[in-house]
């Protein structure tokens, strides 16, 4: 066997103990509120990161509460700038051009089909592709006020879900009775938010 397997399986044994995450966690811990709210918000700017692991790693790091607000700044704050980006940015300056694309009057259209309620539900599933939900409502003429209060409201009751995942996978680590718990939350909200998304067209 090679140097580079050795190391390799030496690294991967070290994930599954609980010193490596402890170790870990004590590192993010003090790099204080601004780091895990930046986390959250870039997540909405680049969907690929894995917000519910953003949101665990920031409870096991700051405890439930803190965890929790932390995450839902940072959703909040990036789930803002990018619908304000397409609202008064593209919306206002480019919109002629923006306009022939097949896809944005398709996204524009699809929102006269969604009322508050909807939008609430779309916001609290965990796995909505919210940066369509931006892009969507930013470039229609949905109210921006309604809009950015019912995306906020929803995020924090995402974000508190996440939250109690993230509890409950970092209460699996000395007791892994919980690890069925966490496993059981995220089922529920992957399969909850397919069947909406589903439902809304979203399925995508």
């Amino acid at each position: 066997m090679s140097t580079m397997e050795t190391t390799l399986i030496d690294w991967l044994h070290q994930l599954g103990t609980l010193e490596f995450w402890e170790a870990l966690l004590e590192g993010f811990e003090g790099l204080g509120p601004l780091v895990p709210i930046l986390l959250a918000m870039v997540e909405s700017i680049f969907p690929p990161l894995p917000l519910i692991a953003i949101v665990a790693l920031n409870v096991a790091a700051h405890g439930g509460f803190l965890g929790f607000v932390y995450s839902w700044l940072g959703v909040a704050a990036g789930g803002t700038v990018v619908f304000l980006f397409w609202r008064r940015v593209v919306k206002r300056f480019f919109w002629k051009l923006a306009s022939r694309s097949e896809k944005l009057k398709k996204a524009q259209q699809w929102v006269s089909h969604v009322d508050t309620a909807t939008l609430f539900m779309l916001a609290v599933l965990p796995f909505t592709p919210t940066s369509f939900l931006h892009l969507a409502f930013g470039i229609s003429d949905f109210d921006e006020k309604r809009y950015l209060l019912t995306l906020l409201t929803g995020k924090a009751v995402m974000v508190a879900m996440m939250s109690l995942f993230g509890q409950s996978l970092l209460s699996s680590l000395k007791n892994p009775v919980y690890l069925i718990l966490a496993i059981a939350i995220w089922a529920g909200m992957y399969w909850v938010s397919r069947k909406f998304c589903k439902k809304h067209d979203l399925d995508r």
